[in-house]
């Protein structure tokens, strides 16, 4: 799929391991893979990179960034989460958070803000903005955890990348391939249809959704390439190519707040 001739595969500096096997994979489709935004201007282009220079230069190079909202893990089932989670504000969470929880920004990492298991509100840090949009959950220990590269509903790639919170990249089980069926014939409507959705099995035996994430600054560990690019293609490429399906998902379309 995605015939390459005449467009670019933009892979901004820093190159991750990620975006080299990306990058090896869209030549051999006939992408011009170019490491400037001037390489690839006037050109229809696709984006593997971080988000805060996809929004620096998204708008220059006409791309459309599909993202998950910021409220999507709280419309999980809970039978698929295994957890209790809330998007709030920072502010919400220092007044009244007074039991231990997992925080983390629901979208773009913020470096001042780690996620991690917080004793109360007192761990949280200061200095910012009071309005920043935070997910508080149960907290949960997962025993492997696994990154999964879906289009249209279909895992197309993926790999397990963790094992009790350490890196350690292997295949999929099947297992795997049949919780992540659960979950997208429960939540794919409310998910872009090319997406990176993270789940686990946690200690005890259960399966459990971790997160869902934008393909295009995802790390594939050791999910097959050309499989991982199928989906970052559709999830950063051309905005006038996005189907009228994934408008609300784009990056910068308003996405839920609170």
């Amino acid at each position: 799929m995605n015939h390459g001739t005449g467009s670019a595969l933009l892979l901004p500096p820093p190159r991750t391991s990620t975006a080299e096997l990306l990058g090896q994979a869209a030549a051999w489709r006939g992408y011009e893979v170019v490491g400037h935004v001037a390489g690839a201007d006037g050109r229809r282009t696709h984006w593997y990179g971080g988000p805060l220079a996809a929004d620096r230069w998204g708008e220059r190079l006409g791309l459309g960034l599909l993202e998950p909202g910021d409220d999507w893990l709280t419309t999980v089932p809970y039978a698929l989460l295994g957890r209790s989670v809330r998007l709030t504000t920072l502010g919400a969470a220092r007044a009244a958070l007074t039991e231990r929880a997992f925080v983390k920004p629901p979208s773009a990492k913020i470096d001042s803000l780690p996620a991690a298991v917080y004793r109360d509100a007192s761990g949280l840090p200061d200095g910012l903005d009071a309005a920043t949009p935070v997910l508080v959950s149960g907290v949960v220990e997962f025993a492997a955890e696994y990154r999964l590269f879906v289009l249209d509903g279909e895992v197309r790639a993926g790999s397990r990348y963790a094992v009790y919170g350490r890196p350690d990249p292997a295949p999929l089980e099947p297992r795997v391939l049949d919780f992540a069926r659960e979950v997208l014939d429960a939540t794919a409507d409310g998910l872009p249809s090319a997406v990176c959705l993270d789940v686990g099995r946690l200690v005890g035996g259960d399966w459990a959704v971790v997160e869902a994430n934008m393909p295009w600054f995802a790390h594939c560990y050791a999910a097959e390439p050309d499989g991982v690019l199928d989906v970052v293609l559709r999830a950063a490429g051309p905005r006038a190519e996005v189907a009228g399906r994934d408008l609300p998902f784009l990056r910068g379309a308003g996405g839920v707040r609170v």
